[in-house]
């Protein structure tokens, strides 16, 4: 168990070099941030002493070497465009990206595990069709145009809800709906065919025998293994949508972590854009590690085979 947890270690910790080099490289392609940052007709001096003042004429490895150091050291560095720390920044966001992304996931959850769990019972029926329609256009339409779609309903149109910002309830709805649409229908094909495995199962077929009520085989006999997968891949997206709502935070104009990465690509604020894709990025890696270990405590055939 312990080599198997030291492995595995190892594997989210290359995982994590391999993320921070790829977003270092990557933002330092798009081109020099000094030049969206100084004023029209500034000189080549007071860009190259910009650039001086933000680490930016040193070597590339040396400027990775300070990333990696200072992010160790829990110092993300300090915004280029807003000139405070980055991890300031991202806290100030980080409450709105909770709220956002906790509504949304229990929509898609309410939404996806019901009709997941009808259409694997209703198999080839009405009921099924109807969930592999939702699944279908859930997967398909892209969350901009949904979001666009309902602000056009129901802020223009109907005037019921604000298109923009953030307060009450209100203003979360529509964008908690897009951003869970998306993820209601992969957690309800999910379900559907975690179901169907199970239901197909020796003990289900057992319990079926014994002539136990329907309900009582798919309430507690079935769905309780059935939801296994469906908790794990909903704990990997809760993170994926704190972090990494750039799309829907940017339509609705949410002040959320997504929209501060969406300002930090577009002014190339490079330590913002880093610190956010590096932390979403152990977050994720983090809750990998957790399920693998816990997976092998449950069940030690895993940590054999590998």
């Amino acid at each position: 168990m312990k080599q198997f947890i030291v492995r595995r270690i190892g594997y989210s910790l290359l995982s994590l070099f391999l993320l921070s080099i790829t977003i270092f490289l990557f933002v330092r392609v798009t081109g020099d941030p000094t030049t969206l940052l100084v004023e029209p007709g500034a000189s080549p001096e007071d860009i190259e002493t910009m650039r001086q003042q933000f680490g930016l004429d040193q070597p590339l490895w040396t400027q990775y070497w300070l990333f990696v150091s200072s992010f160790v050291t829990g110092d993300l560095g300090q915004s280029f465009y807003y000139r405070t720390p980055v991890l300031e920044l991202y806290f100030q966001r980080l409450p709105n990206s909770l709220m956002l992304a906790v509504v949304a996931m229990a929509l898609s959850l309410l939404i996806g595990i019901p009709s997941g769990i009808l259409a694997a019972v209703r198999v080839g029926g009405f009921w099924d069709s109807a969930g592999k329609t939702f699944a279908l256009l859930g997967l398909s339409l892209p969350s901009f145009w949904v979001g666009l779609v309902l602000i056009l309903v129901f802020s223009v149109y109907l005037g019921w809800l604000p298109s923009s910002g953030s307060g009450g309830i209100a203003h979360l709805l529509m964008p908690a709906f897009t951003l869970g649409w998306y993820f209601a229908a992969a957690h309800m094909r999910l379900t559907r065919s975690s179901m169907l495995e199970v239901l197909d199962s020796e003990y289900v077929k057992l319990a079926r025998l014994k002539g136990l009520p329907e309900s009582l085989v798919i309430g507690k006999h079935a769905l309780k293994n059935a939801l296994i997968p469906v908790i794990t891949l909903a704990g990997i997206n809760l993170v994926v949508m704190i972090n990494v709502a750039v799309v829907v935070e940017t339509v609705f104009a949410w002040p959320g972590i997504g929209r501060l990465l969406y300002e930090g690509i577009t002014f190339r604020d490079f330590p913002v854009v880093q610190a956010v894709v590096v932390i979403g990025g152990s977050m994720i890696i983090l809750v990998n590690l957790l399920v693998d270990v816990l997976y092998a405590i449950i069940d030690p055939r895993i940590r054999l085979e590998s």
